[in-house]
């Protein structure tokens, strides 16, 4: 078996929600360099036009296409899916990647936050996960199963509020959500996995890392030095949507240079 053959995609068709920007953009471009059709969706139609276009331009082996879906409704969820349905007839893969997030500190922290954050972030890719499942199904095989992939964060895994209340509590629900997923679907042949990313730059994390200084100060508390590359997201997106990730589910990816395993420094140290 040959690395190609591993990580090839050529001929699946992909949705990556939210993929416009930051690990969405990463994830469709690595997709498409893999020969997927990816299809890109966010609230922004625009913008995910324009990315397909730029995707479309690279001359790799795969395809995109861009359009408006929002997942932040039932409505909105109902929508994406019939216009899912009308560009194509099977689905091998789902990157459920479309989020929100909010920031207050404790005791300014509004009650609406609440609402607004787990009802994308959580019901929000459950349901089009649910109304999805025809198609995945329809794809899925013992030897090459369909795929999800469900982004959540390392601030899912740690207790880490930085502000984001909802947003982190929200995270460590897509993680628990992905191993249920990942329980029930194997019998259908879907595999559910989940990536738990650190800091990356991306339209969310812009107020951190949208200039080289932030970045560097940012990267200056991982355990391994820096924020993430677009090859650390599209290497961990490769795996488990190729061939050698046939057989991982329930799986949480730690994408966090280490943040993930920190702990607090040697108590003994200063005896020592």
């Amino acid at each position: 078996m040959t690395p190609e053959t591993l990580f090839s995609l050529n001929g699946k068709t992909a949705l990556v929600t939210g993929g416009a920007t930051g690990i969405g953009r990463m994830a469709a471009e690595a997709l498409v360099r893999s020969g997927a059709h990816v299809l890109i969706a966010s609230r922004k139609g625009d913008a995910c036009e324009a990315v397909a276009a730029e995707l479309n331009a690279l001359d790799a082996p795969g395809s995109a296409e861009g359009f408006t879906g929002d997942i932040s409704s039932e409505e909105g969820i109902a929508a994406l899916v019939d216009e899912i349905n009308k560009r194509t007839q099977k689905l091998e893969i789902l990157m459920n990647n479309a989020g929100v997030s909010w920031g207050a500190p404790m005791g300014q922290f509004p009650y609406s936050a609440w609402d607004k954050v787990m009802s994308v972030n959580v019901a929000g890719i459950f349901e089009l996960t649910q109304r999805l499942l025809p198609l995945l199904m329809s794809s899925a095989t013992e030897e090459d199963p369909a795929r999800i992939v469900n982004v959540g964060s390392v601030m899912g895994e740690v207790p880490m509020g930085d502000g984001a209340y909802s947003y982190s509590a929200s995270k460590a629900a897509v993680l628990h959500l992905t191993k249920i997923m990942a329980k029930e679907l194997a019998p259908y042949r879907i595999t559910v996995n989940a990536l738990a990313p650190g800091p990356f730059v991306s339209r969310m994390t812009a107020f951190a890392t949208e200039d080289e200084d932030k970045r560097e100060k940012v990267g200056q508390s991982v355990p391994l030095g820096r924020v993430g590359h677009p090859e650390d997201i599209g290497g961990c997106v490769l795996f488990l949507c190729g061939r050698g990730g046939g057989y991982v589910t329930g799986a949480v990816i730690p994408v966090s240079g280490g943040i993930n395993v920190q702990t607090a420094d040697n108590i003994f140290a200063a005896a020592l």
